[in-house]
């Protein structure tokens, strides 16, 4: 099954996350089939770029996202539309 979900790098202290399309029997910060944007909690606006597009696609495909996903796919359809 494919999940939705986040890779962590960046720094000690300083996180910094790619949302990815990965196999859930993956490791976390292991291998995906693609990246679909970033978010950067760490800037003063918590930068967030996801290509809305592509994601969709995956869910069409019966991609599942994990929660923080899904909370930052809501919250980039949101941005967008405004």
């Amino acid at each position: 099954m494919v999940r939705i979900r986040l890779t962590r790098l960046g720094a000690k202290k300083r996180p910094f996350y790619r949302v990815i399309a990965a196999d859930s029997r993956a490791p976390r910060d292991g291998r995906f089939i693609e990246q679909l944007g970033f978010y950067d909690p760490m800037t003063e606006q918590k930068t967030l770029k996801l290509d809305l597009e592509r994601v969709d696609h995956w869910l069409s495909n019966g991609a599942r996202p994990s929660d923080t996903a899904k909370r930052l796919i809501e919250r980039a359809r949101t941005e967008a539309s405004a």
